[in-house]
């Protein structure tokens, strides 16, 4: 059984929340999870993230009944999905010019079977708890990130580095888009943590880790206090799921 608690918060500058989430019920027959952090323009972050999530859940429910329930079928669904949305988002970014250049990160998780199928673009994360190991599972598309990949800053040197939040892959952007699709085992007892960045950037993983094992219910109302706390300087939102 899945169990799934999430929060999103304005933060302590931004006008507006960009961040969006979805949870499934626990009933439903697609388990499925998903987290967007927008940017662009007046408003155009928030409609990209909702965007972005509504058209990718829409997909995945559409179809999950047709195809054959294995590995590499459920790992199309979900890049499909993300190709699909990234489509959506870029047509209506062209409809308006208070639109131009919005655009979304999107994490999406799709439970089924003891695995969890993994799409991500952009730099929100994904982490798996499992025993006393918490592990990202996504790479952030970001320019500092590619620094670090190429050797050319540490990794300590990237937490504080002025062009942290440039993006060299997001969801909405480009006509196209090749996200990172991935399966990963989901054992019982395994915990999944979805975070903007607004929670990363603010809050070490020891602390994202502590909680998470501490109790996945309070953890997310938590985390965001911490992240406000320590300036709140982004939107935060985070999703805890854990297989009981």
């Amino acid at each position: 059984m899945i169990k799934a608690y999430a929060k999103s918060d304005i933060g302590k500058v931004r006008e507006n929340n960009q961040d969006y989430y979805y949870l499934s019920d626990s009933i439903d027959e697609v388990q499925l999870y998903m987290l967007a952090d927008g940017m662009g323009g007046y408003n155009g972050g928030e409609i990209a993230s909702e965007l972005a999530i509504q058209t990718a859940r829409s997909y995945i429910e559409n179809n999950f009944k047709e195809i054959h329930k294995d590995k590499d079928n459920i790992i199309q669904l979900v890049g499909s999905a993300m190709e699909y949305a990234n489509m959506v988002v870029y047509e209506k970014a062209k409809q308006s010019k208070e639109l131009e250049g919005m655009g979304t990160t999107l994490e999406i998780c799709l439970i089924y079977n003891n695995r969890a199928f993994i799409g991500h673009v952009g730099d929100s994360r994904i982490y798996r708890i499992r025993k006393e190991f918490m592990r990202k599972l996504t790479q952030d598309h970001s320019y500092v990130q590619k620094l670090v990949k190429d050797g050319t800053i540490t990794q300590e040197e990237a937490t504080h580095h002025p062009q942290k939040n440039m993006l060299i892959k997001a969801l909405g952007c480009n006509a196209f888009v090749e996200p990172d699709v991935m399966v990963k085992g989901f054992l019982k007892e395994d915990i999944i943590v979805m975070s903007s960045d607004g929670l990363t950037n603010l809050v070490s993983q020891e602390e994202i880790f502590r909680l998470a094992k501490k109790d996945i219910e309070q953890a997310p109302k938590e985390l965001v206090e911490i992240a406000n706390q320590n300036g709140g300087y982004d939107n935060i939102t985070v999703v805890i799921i854990k297989n009981i």
